[in-house]
């Protein structure tokens, strides 16, 4: 039976990267958000996806559904929007003579939350309430959100005029915060050849079903975090709270606040993730390393003294990430 459960292990390893290929197909030069994209997939984590306009991230969201046959929904964050067309409603059915559910685009398994700064606190807490109960009230029902559930939430960071930036307790709800930059020459030369090219057409193939997903979760699951890996991980975040026991003095005078405990659930079970793309069963500090900036970044609130100096909370953790020591 173990043997079985390796060789299906093997094979999930290998459709993983199938999927990052499969992806590629139309998108190009994204890996590393497909990669992050899975992560919070497997791991049950939301993302939220910061960048300028026009680097396929929806598209990117659109293709990975496609190559995992899940259902997927994009909705537009505007100032208009309500929460009932986010969750749904209630309507009156005139030839029954009573009132039914309409459901809102919430109930689909990958849902990509456009601009979600613009739209007002309200609909922004309807999103977040669903993404932590997984599930959703509609008059006096509660329906379960679809499994799996995953919300990509992309932020613009240029245009700032009439949003309503994400506050910092509600942002600490997801998972990762990747941030999405702009390609190489290469990779651009090749988008326009691709979208300039009005016939270009590439069948795309599925790699991964539910039932798959749901099996490398479990997989991920079983993959060991050493004790002192996991004293690494609180040492990181605690490094956050406290610089000046670190020795990171200077970066003391920047941070305002600290990442929270969810900062040490996240880095382990990325950290887990990773490990599994990589084909390993257990978890490396590089594995933890590598993931730490996407983890914590949106986590750490930095003080304007930082902004006037140019300090950027990626700097800070690179900086803690080179303080702080692996005990033996």
């Amino acid at each position: 039976m173990e043997q079985v459960d390796q060789d299906l292990k093997k094979e999930h390893q290998a459709k993983i990267k199938q999927v990052i290929s499969e992806v590629g197909k139309i998108v190009v030069g994204q890996e590393y958000m497909v990669n992050r994209l899975l992560i919070g997939l497997f791991t049950q984590g939301h993302i939220l996806l910061e960048g300028v306009p026009g680097l396929a991230k929806t598209l990117t969201v659109n293709t990975l559904s496609d190559v995992l046959k899940l259902d997927f929904k994009r909705i537009q964050f505007t100032p208009d929007l309500l929460p009932a067309d986010l969750i749904g409603t209630m309507i009156y059915n005139q030839q029954k003579a009573d009132f039914e559910v309409k459901k809102g685009p919430i109930f689909a398994n990958l849902i990509l939350a456009d601009e979600v700064n613009r739209s007002p606190a309200k609909v922004q807490s309807a999103l977040l309430e669903a993404m932590q109960e997984k599930t959703v009230t509609i008059g006096e029902t509660t329906f379960k959100l679809d499994r799996p559930f995953l919300v990509l939430a992309t932020q613009n960071p240029v245009d700032q005029e009439g949003t309503y930036p994400l506050p910092e307790a509600q942002v600490d709800r997801f998972m990762l915060k990747v941030h999405v930059d702009y390609p190489t020459k290469e990779e651009e030369l090749e988008v326009m050849r691709r979208m300039a090219n009005m016939s270009f057409s590439q069948e795309i193939n599925t790699v991964l079903t539910k039932d798959d997903i749901f099996s490398i979760r479990e997989e991920i699951n079983q993959v060991s975090l050493s004790e002192s890996l996991e004293r690494y991980i609180i040492e990181l975040v605690f490094a956050t709270r406290n610089p000046k026991d670190y020795g990171l003095t200077e970066e003391a005078q920047y941070i305002q606040f600290g990442a929270s405990p969810r900062a040490s659930i996240n880095l382990n079970l990325a950290a887990k993730a990773v490990a599994f793309f990589n084909e390993r069963d257990y978890v490396l500090p590089e594995d933890i390393k590598e993931i730490a900036d996407d983890v914590m970044n949106h986590r750490i609130l930095l003080n304007y003294e930082a902004e006037a100096d140019g300090v950027t909370t990626h700097e800070i953790i690179r900086r803690i990430l080179g303080k702080v020591q692996l005990s033996k």
